[in-house]
Formats: C-alpha cells, structure tokens, sequence
C-alpha cells in the first residue's frame, strides 16, 4: 500500500521510511527539508519537497500515488521555542495538520497515523501515565498537539478514516544497522546533546533545573529507541489495515531515567568526563514523564527490543561520531523530485 510519510527527512520521519521500505512497501515523503536532509531519504522513495500545508501539492501527492495510509511525523517540537513562539505552533502543529487532514478526508484516505506526544498530558498526577490520564498540557507545543488529536478523532467520527494516534516519550537512539541517526546539529535532545558535548562539539552540556520533586532534583523521562517506536507505527498500521478500531497509544518502556542517570551513561560509554553546568528549568518542562505501555503491548503486540540506556547512548555516540566525519555525505540524494515529474 503506498504510504505517504510526512517530514520523512527528518530524525524520527526518516527511521519510518527504512522501516517502511524493509518491509517492501512503496513510500513517498514530504518534507520541507527545514530540519530534515536529502541524503536521509533512500532509494526507493520518492521524495517531495514542499509544505504539510500545501493543500494543492498533498492533494496531487494523493492522486498521483493512490495513496492508502499517511503516517504525520511533520511538527516543531522544542518545548521552549513553543512557549517563545505559540503562533508559529499552532500553524506549523495544528494548522498544517488540519490543512492535511482535509485532504485525507476528501481524497478518501483510508488510514492515517498522527505522532503525538506525552506533552498533551502535562504535570499528570499519576505515575506511570495512562491514556485515561487528564489531558491539560502545560506548553504550547503540547496544546498544539491535542488540537490535532482532537481533529483527528473528530474527523474519524464524521467521515470514517480510520487513525492511531502514538503518544511518544523521549525518542533516543539510532538505526542499529548505523544507516540513520538524529542528524540536525541545532537539536535540543539530551542523549544527542550529551554526545555532542563527550565529542567536544560542545563545550559543556547544561541541566535545566535540579530542584524537581524527583530522585534525585532533575526531570524524570522514559526514552525509547527510535527502531522501537516506529516498529510500534508498522504494528499500528498493520492493525487498522486489518480492520482494527481507532487507537490511542503510548510509546514509552513504562520506566524513567534521571537526567543525571543519562549524562553518567554517557559519561561511562564515551569515556569522556565532559563539564556540567546547572541552569534554572526551562519553561513548560514537567518533572517527570514515564508511559504505561499495557495499551501498546496488549493491543499491538508491541515487544521492544531496544530497553538499554548503554545500548541507546552507544547508538547516539556512534551515529554522531559519523556525522562528525562526513558519513552521511557519501550517501546521495535517491529520492526522486516529485516536481520534476508532475506538470
């Protein structure tokens, strides 16, 4: 089934788009290449570069392709940026993806997959977080994100696509085959960040906040590899091909790490005792976010094969390792330029 993968250039996108094409399907991708890179996307993708909100170029996309699933991985996602700058998230999150799902529904899309996060639940009370937990994010990124769950599910009631909505932790980690990794060199991810700085790329690395109702002071996240997450989208989209009902799921292990647990990984895998400087928190951040994963294991079969801090640092230091010699140029752009072949 042709699957459109939006901002499949990017880090989380374009592990989506190996995944895909392994599992011999044929995958188009959109994405502006604000954050993502034309090297990422492999032959045989074909590759468009435009806008989530281009209602015109999704619409021809869909035509042309016959596309049968879209799975929506275009956002801006730096919680501080979203607090500085709401209106650009509520037009880059929420906007767009009504812009995009508008298209779905009128071009009879049959299935669509939304990457959401665990920033729509904000300071829950409960821990681990479950789907059933309140909604009532804390930032604007979070709040973008609700809105298109909201469209999305509301969508489905009225015209019958059927979706599943993930609800991602903390993605760290890399392709273990070291095809993909996390590859903007502006990212604001700990564990890319953490490596950045044992590389020497950085010249310290800063904790924001150490006064957090925690173990030990700092943010409590539950990171997941990001082979297991997008496993979890092909287990989803297996699911609703098979006739399953609509789905919301959490995308974590069900267990947090201490941003200072992380750091020492770190320290431990690259050998290097790289500085720390402590800093006040960061607006919109939550003190601690760790997933029940019942949902996904139980409905999806989800099994992941990723749960090691050591394992996905190591990933992470690797994969940055290549970039810092140029790997990546090496691979070249083999997605074909969708505007070159449409009048």
């Amino acid at each position: 089934m042709p699957v459109l993968v939006t901002g499949g250039a990017g880090y989380i996108g374009g592990h989506m788009v190996l995944a895909l094409l392994d599992k011999g399907e044929e995958v188009i991708v959109l994405d502006d290449l604000s954050t993502g890179f034309r090297w990422a996307v492999p032959q045989p993708a074909e590759l468009v570069i435009g806008d989530t909100g281009d209602a015109e170029l999704v619409t021809r996309i869909i035509a042309e392709f016959n596309v049968d699933a879209i799975i929506h991985f275009a956002a801006k996602i730096v919680v501080p940026e979203s607090v500085a700058e709401p209106l650009s998230y509520y037009l880059g999150n929420t906007v767009k993806t009504r812009s995009l799902l508008q298209c779905a529904v009128r071009e009879k899309v049959k299935y669509f997959i939304f990457s959401s996060t665990a920033a729509v639940y904000g300071e829950a009370g409960e821990r681990p977080i479950s789907e059933l937990a309140p909604l009532a994010p804390v930032n604007p990124y979070g709040r973008s994100k609700l809105m298109s769950e909201w469209m999305l599910e509301d969508a489905g009631r009225a015209h019958g696509i059927k979706f599943a909505i993930l609800r991602y932790f903390n993605v760290a980690g890399a392709d273990p085959e070291r095809r993909l990794g996390q590859s903007g060199a502006h990212a604001t991810h700990l564990i890319k960040v953490a490596a950045q700085t044992a590389l020497g790329l950085r010249p310290r690395l800063e904790i924001f906040g150490t006064d957090y109702p925690t173990k030990d002071g700092t943010c409590i996240r539950d990171f997941v590899q990001v082979t297991d997450l997008v496993n979890a989208h092909l287990l989803a989209l297996d699911y609703l091909h098979g006739g399953g009902e609509n789905l919301v799921c959490n995308c974590g292990y069900g267990h947090g790490l201490s941003v200072r647990e992380v750091i020492n990984a770190m320290k431990q895998v690259s050998g290097v005792n790289f500085e720390v400087q402590i800093a006040g928190r960061r607006p919109g951040d939550s003190a601690s976010l760790v997933a029940a994963t019942g949902r996904i294991r139980s409905i999806l079969g989800w099994h992941p094969q990723w749960d090691d801090l050591e394992a996905i640092v190591s990933q992470a230091l690797e994969w940055e390792k290549r970039l810092l010699h140029n790997a990546p140029e090496s691979h070249s752009v083999q997605g074909a330029l969708f505007e070159q072949s449409l009048p």
